[in-house]
């Protein structure tokens, strides 16, 4: 429970990093590029095997961590748009119900068993994201703009499963930090290579907040990962309420560092939501 409490804790400040980007003017963008290379380095630091880059191309694992990577920032600039778009509220809880998805794989493809009450604990946990996220209008959503809170559903899911695939098959304890450096890697690369491709109609703007930034965002991002995969490898819990727990934790965590570091009021449905929350957890972890 400790590697899930820290990787809860490290998502949690991702989230308070992003809030602080507004009061310091950091262009979130080229702090995220900064922020991946800065996670990719970090895997490279406590990696205590030779990095060579021919023998990780001839791994299981590595085509498909590269592509997850992609993936990453992929679904990130989705969300910023469907943030736009859509409103916070629809896009966070889009992200955070897509818990659905890694759950309902390791259900039918690792016949992983819930006990009843854990089935309920993650139905109210569903509903424990949707009432912490709403705000005084509620979510509204625009038919015609639906395809990208559904991109964000669907994107999320398919990142938290294929980490826990590519654990479950192809990784031991001593590979989860190169691991993470490739994932981070190719999503830094990416990265750049849409800035690249972007500076024709945007110069290039990199300062010193950008990078300070990105260093404040990528520690804690790579050690969330990292501290997951450490969760997922327990034997005496399933990925499903791993899963389960660390979204909805998340969720229960970033809403009370709101109300205590920046004054966010909340509102009756808001509070139901952390309500259902702590009673999710206690019946997914417990029962």
């Amino acid at each position: 429970m400790l590697n899930l409490a820290l990787s809860v804790l490290c998502s949690s400040l991702i989230f308070v990093v992003f809030k602080l980007f507004g009061t310091y003017k950091v262009q979130s963008l080229y702090a995220i590029v900064v922020n991946y290379f800065v996670a990719c380095i970090c895997g490279l630091l406590f990696y205590e095997g030779d990095v060579q880059l021919g023998n990780l191309t001839q791994t299981g694992w590595f085509y498909g961590t590269f592509a997850l990577g992609v993936l990453f920032i992929t679904i990130f600039n989705v969300m910023a748009k469907s943030s736009q778009v859509n409103g916070v509220a629809v896009t966070s809880v889009a992200t955070k119900m897509s818990l659905a998805i890694p759950v309902v794989f390791a259900l039918v493809v690792y016949k992983e068993s819930l006990s009843f009450w854990q089935g309920i604990g993650i139905l109210l946990a569903l509903g424990a994201v949707y009432f912490a996220s709403i705000k005084k209008k509620g979510l509204v959503i625009d038919p015609k703009t639906l395809l990208l809170p559904f991109l964000v559903f669907v994107g999320s899911g398919v990142i938290d499963t294929t980490i826990k695939y590519i654990q479950d098959e192809f990784l031991d304890e001593s590979l989860y930090p190169i691991f993470s450096a490739t994932v981070f890697g190719a999503a830094g690369t990416t990265g750049v290579i849409y800035l690249l491709i972007n500076s024709r109609k945007v110069p290039l703007k990199l300062n010193l907040k950008n990078v300070v930034g990105g260093i404040c965002l990528g520690i804690p991002n790579y050690f969330s990962i990292y501290f997951l995969l450490q969760a997922l490898n327990n034997p005496n819990f399933n990925s499903a309420s791993i899963f389960t727990i660390n979204n909805v934790a998340v969720v229960m965590f970033t809403t009370l560092i709101g109300i205590l570091l920046f004054n966010e009021k909340l509102l009756p449905k808001n509070w139901l939501g952390v309500g259902l929350a702590i009673i999710s957890i206690l019946l997914v972890a417990l029962l």
